[in-house]
This record gives C-alpha cells, structure tokens and sequence, in this order.
C-alpha cells in the first residue's frame, strides 16, 4: 500500500503536489510513500508557528510536557509491530532491526518524560553580604531538526523529545528516502496532544534544509548527516550566531590483539562492521588485527559473512537487509572497485544479488591485507564493507587508530586489562567499546565524537539538557 504524506504546521496536516517519492530498496516495484516536497515558504510558515507557540510551551508546567512525551512513548509502543515493519519496507532493517528501533524511539520518549520534570538549577552563595544567587535552565526558543535516513525514527526522536521536554518547539526537516517512517512519527505526536505550532515537520529535499539552516528565527539548529554537509550548517549558523550541534561521519577502528578470544573477536566484527548493512555512523568498517591472529581472524571473519543471509528486509529469515536507496548501493559498489584497485584483496562477498524482488542488495565485502593510507580506510563507506589491516603489535595497531579525520567511536577486543585501560583513555574518539562492537549504544547517556565526528554538546541522555537549553543567573539583594 502506498502511503499519501503531508506536512505538519502549526497543528495542521499540510498536503501539496505530490512530487516526492519512497521507494522500498527490497522491492524497487513498491512505491511506500508519495509526499510534497516544501519550500522555503513553508518553512518560513513553520517557523512562525513554531515561534508563536513558544512562550505557552516554555512556561508551561512542566508536568504536562511530560505527560505529552510519555503518551508518545506509550503510543510508538503499542504500534510497534506496524512501525517496524514501515520502517523496514522504507529504510531496509530487517524486520527485527527496524522493530528494535522503533521500541527505541519510544524509550527515548518516555525518559525525556522523566527529564522534564528534572529540569534543575543551583543556589550559590554571592562574595557579598545580603544577596542571594541562583542558576535557572531555560528554553532557547525554536530549534531547528535535520535527521538522516539511516535511523528515521531513532534519530528524530532524540532530538526532537530532549528539544520538547525542555520548553523549546520544533522545525524537523527529515531526511528524502525515508519521509514515510518521519510521517508517522509527526502523527503520532500531534495525535497525543502537541499544542498547534510546537511540534512542525516539513517534507522536502536539500531546499527545505538550507531553509531551514538560514532562517533568522531558528534559534538551534540540530544536524544529523554527512561531514559536508554538516560544516556548510555550521557556517550558516554561526554567521547568524544561531547555536549548533553537529553529529557526522565515523571511519571507528576495532582492533583485534592477538590475546583475543577468536570466536569473540569475530562475533564482534560481524555485529559492528555488517548488521544494520553496516549503515551506522558508529559502524566497525576498518579492522586492525595483530600479526599473530590476523590470518585466522580473517579467514574466520570471511566465513562467518559469507553465511550471512542477505534478503528482502521482511524476511524472517534475513541477516542483512538492502541498501537504503540506490546512491548508496551505487556508492558501496564504488568503494569496492577502488579498494581492489588499490591492492586490497577480497576475502568475501562484495557482489550485487539478484533476488526475488528487485532491490539494493549487496553481499557483505571482507577486504584484507588493505594499506593503512587506503581510501576504504579513510572514508566513510557506509555499507556492508569492512576492511582488515595487518600491523605488528598493539603500539602499531593503537597508534593506527588514531589515524584519519574522525573520532566517533573506537573498539578493542582484548584480554589484557593494561591495553585496554591504556586504549580507553588515550584513543582520540568520543565513545570507546571495550570487547565490545563500535556500534551500539543505550539511549540514556552520551552520544558523540571528537574531531570531523561531531561539533557541539554532545547528544542523548544528561546530556541532552547542555544544548536544549541556556543558562540564566539571577541575583536577589
């Protein structure tokens, strides 16, 4: 069934000519979404909406800020199921991956409920006599949203739940391929109550992001997406003085020692460098092995994706699910001719497949015996390719990861506590995994880089209140 989407603006559904499509990339046949695309006009209407509700909202008790999110929560819950499966048809998770994400978009939900109510300050004592000092977490006023298409739920949610809980409303521009997942979460949350004008989405194409990246009334902005794109964000919001936070690209090294258990270290590098078809920003795509284990690990890592069952993302049986559209299928086949170019070595997979169903579907690529200095080493490929690079011992193998332009996430599988404490506190990245894969994460604590990763306060959990609110100091004689 094909899905007819609109806008939201200030409460309101917002249809327009459908020029906009979503196609499911298991099955190219199905059309899932037809959508408008918007302009800066809505947007600029948008954020009129979003500005005149804001007084209502930020001063509103924060009891029924919370109560809102926590309905959210409750609802995304119990469609979970049909959630899932939307998401799946839409981004291409398999079934169980796309479900797991929904449930996490609803826990998102429900934990800012709680944070709203959490919302703090300070008492301190003044340096002079007969005054008294305190601290107050205010809202900033309209916050403006730029979500990917690799978590379409997921990442709208964290943002947009910290940005309500908080006081602030909203301008979300969700990402081209998957509107329909973003859709149903904007329902969702004007069905449970949102007040006219606190909780906007308009639909479109780079148009609508650069609208709303320059709009002199958008207080925040939020960016989820590439390295690129992120940066011209940064430039347009600093020039208005417009707060910024940027999570962007990973190139996350995990690194096997030769004390590694085998059948551990494999596991590990399945999960993080090919599940979800390794498109995630924390994804595990280059892999430094130790001498001493590297021809078994490989030879094992090899096996195990060469198992993995790739298929239409609704079928039970599948592993590994589709590219999300076809740019990027065209993308992962790219970075695969170029590293065999180069001299790397393919250990497995790495063919397009024809199914069943017409669709992006590519085999999990393994290539070994790569150069550090490899552009499958220094880009991020977002696809199910990982790549191997031999080094000596764990000084090569650290100093290695430290390499490249970002610092997201970092992994080390180990059974030696002096590496892996040296490991977690000299790696140059914002989340370190310890025997553990570089993607994967709660939702109730930081979420963040260093480096071309990320720019700004870092996202989710505690943390969240750093950028979605401001502080004010006031002193009482």
């Amino acid at each position: 069934m094909t899905e007819t989407l609109t806008h939201f603006i200030n409460g309101e559904a917002v249809s327009g000519a459908l020029d906009g499509v979503s196609i499911n990339p298991s099955d190219t046949a199905e059309i899932v979404a037809r959508y408008p695309k918007g302009d800066a006009n809505l947007v600029d209407e948008a954020v009129r909406a979003a500005r005149s509700a804001f007084p209502a909202w930020a001063n509103a008790s924060p009891e029924l800020r919370s109560d809102l999110l926590d309905k959210v929560g409750s609802t995304i819950m119990a469609r979970a199921g049909t959630l899932g499966a939307l998401l799946a048809r839409e981004e291409g998770k398999t079934l169980a991956e796309g479900t797991g994400e929904v449930m996490r978009a609803a826990r998102i939900f429900k934990y800012f409920a709680g944070e709203a109510l959490r919302r703090h300050g300070q008492a301190l004592e003044s340096t002079r006599p007969d005054i008294d000092v305190t601290t107050h977490r205010e809202a900033i006023g309209v916050v403006g949203l730029i979500t990917p298409w690799n978590f379409p739920i997921a990442i709208p949610a964290w943002k947009a739940a910290p940005a309500l809980a908080f006081g602030n409303t909203v301008v979300l521009k969700p990402a081209t391929p998957t509107p329909a997942t973003a859709h149903a979460l904007a329902a969702i949350i004007h069905e449970c109550g949102a007040p006219a004008g606190v909780f906007n989405m308009v639909l479109g194409d780079g148009d609508v992001g650069r609208a709303i990246t320059d709009h002199p009334d958008i207080d925040a902005l939020s960016f989820t997406g590439s390295q690129t794109v992120g940066a011209r964000v940064a430039e347009a919001a600093l020039k208005r003085q417009a707060r910024v936070q940027l999570e962007m690209g990973g190139k996350n090294p995990l690194v096997i020692l030769d004390d590694a258990d085998l059948d551990r270290a494999v596991a590990i590098a399945l999960d993080g460098g090919f599940f979800q078809t390794g498109q995630r920003c924390t994804a595990s795509s280059r892999v430094i092995v130790t001498e001493g284990i590297h021809d078994r690990f490989v030879a094992a890592l090899a096996e195990r994706a060469g198992a993995l069952k790739v298929g239409h993302a609704l079928d039970p049986a599948t592993q590994v699910g589709p590219a999300a559209h076809e740019d990027q299928f065209a993308q992962n086949q790219r970075y695969l001719e170029i590293a065999m170019s180069q001299g790397g070595r393919l250990a497995a997979g790495g063919e397009a497949l024809r199914l069943d169903t017409p669709g992006f579907f590519m085999s999990p690529a393994l290539i070994a015996d790569t150069d550090p200095d490899m552009r499958i080493n220094q880009e991020e490929v977002f696809g199910p390719l990982v790549s191997t690079v031999r080094v000596k011992n764990y000084e090569a193998a650290f100093d290695l990861a430290n390499r490249g332009a970002f610092g997201l996430s970092a992994g080390i599988v180990t059974t030696s506590l002096k590496h892996a404490r040296h490991f977690r506190r000299a790696v140059r990245a914002g989340m370190v995994m310890i025997n553990l894969p570089t993607a994967g994460v709660d939702y109730h604590v930081p979420f963040g880089g260093t480096r071309k990763s990320s720019y700004g306060p870092r996202e989710q959990g505690f943390a969240a209140v750093e950028f979605y609110t401001q502080m004010k100091t006031v002193y009482t004689g």
